[in-house]
């Protein structure tokens, strides 16, 4: 099996791989959040949400600032691009077997329809 080296598209896919993170970023596309309200939006404690959003601001998805004692999330300048293209390349590959996979069974229908108009 060969293996990329991509840092970046594990540490993104490990930040996506989690719902809560997911919910976070879908949160924080709609505006700021302290790490308090991230918490009180997912019932979580602080410090589990402190974890996440460490997860997501390592991968670059997320960027923190303090101002005095609140620490305010946001989205970070990630856009996904690499992974977007790494997961395209994989659509690409299923829609062309499925399109081999459409033309294997109108083939198939095609001779039982003509091997039963012949057994008529």
């Amino acid at each position: 099996m060969v293996q990329y080296l991509s840092p970046r598209l594990d540490a993104s896919f490990a930040a996506l791989s989690d719902a809560t993170r997911r919910g976070v970023l879908e949160q924080l596309g709609r505006g700021d959040a302290s790490i308090t309200e991230l918490a009180e939006k997912f019932q979580m404690t602080l410090t589990g949400m402190k974890k996440h959003v460490a997860v997501l601001e390592q991968a670059g998805l997320v960027t923190t600032r303090k101002i005095g004692r609140v620490r305010t999330c946001q989205l970070g300048p990630r856009r996904l691009e690499e992974e977007t293209a790494w997961l395209e390349s994989y659509r690409q590959r299923w829609d062309e077997r499925f399109d081999e996979l459409d033309r294997v069974v109108e083939e198939l229908t095609r001779k039982e329809k003509s091997d039963d108009s012949r057994n008529r």
